[in-house]
């Protein structure tokens, strides 16, 4: 049985026409503290979609067979979750053998498979693991936060980078100017 046959389109995207029920299970309820809008009624954008992820994991879980509790939830379920989430991509990842690879504009359609972009994916991680610890998870046990699913998202990254001839660089922050907190320079006092 398909643990997420509830789930018909992108649930990364947000528009879901699931069948999650969010009073199922207490791993589905979302807390809602966090940032709101200037009107202080309304949950900020990112607070809506922090909270539809949310559910849309809550879901996998309940689906999962065997059915999974938020606790015995490991990275590999996570990544698990995320494999899943391939199938309603939109990113064009080439293949090693694709004569488009390296390309990120290729001249014709080729049939190399869609695939959840990299930073679609790092965005949900990043929600998920700060749904997690709002909902009552431990910080060192957040399974979102776990070495494997970092490793994944940096395989990831690295392999459509390459395939789509994108570089993927952090963005630099501007360092702080040197604080005169040094030592100023000494004068040998001879004039």
């Amino acid at each position: 049985m398909d643990p997420f046959a509830d789930i018909q389109t992108n649930p990364i995207v947000g528009n879901t026409s699931s069948n999650i029920n969010t009073a199922s299970s207490s791993s589905t309820t979302s807390g809602a503290s966090g940032t709101m809008n200037n009107n202080n009624s309304t949950p900020s954008r990112y607070e809506n979609q922090k909270r539809r992820d949310w559910n849309t994991f809550g879901q996998y879980l309940k689906n999962h067979r065997p059915p999974l509790t938020l606790s015995r939830c490991s990275g590999a379920h996570v990544l698990e979750f995320l494999r899943y989430l391939d199938q309603f991509g939109k990113t064009k990842v080439h293949t090693p053998i694709c004569p488009f690879f390296g390309h990120p504009n290729p001249p014709a359609p080729c049939p190399c498979p869609l695939r959840q972009a990299w930073g679609s994916l790092d965005a949900l991680i990043g929600r998920l693991r700060a749904a997690y610890e709002e909902n009552g998870g431990r910080p060192e046990a957040n399974p979102f936060g776990a070495r494997a699913v970092r490793l994944y998202l940096r395989e990831v990254r690295d392999l459509q980078s390459k395939a789509r001839g994108i570089s993927y660089e952090k963005k630099k922050r501007k360092r702080p100017q040197a604080s005169s907190s040094s030592a100023p320079p000494s004068s040998s006092g001879e004039a």
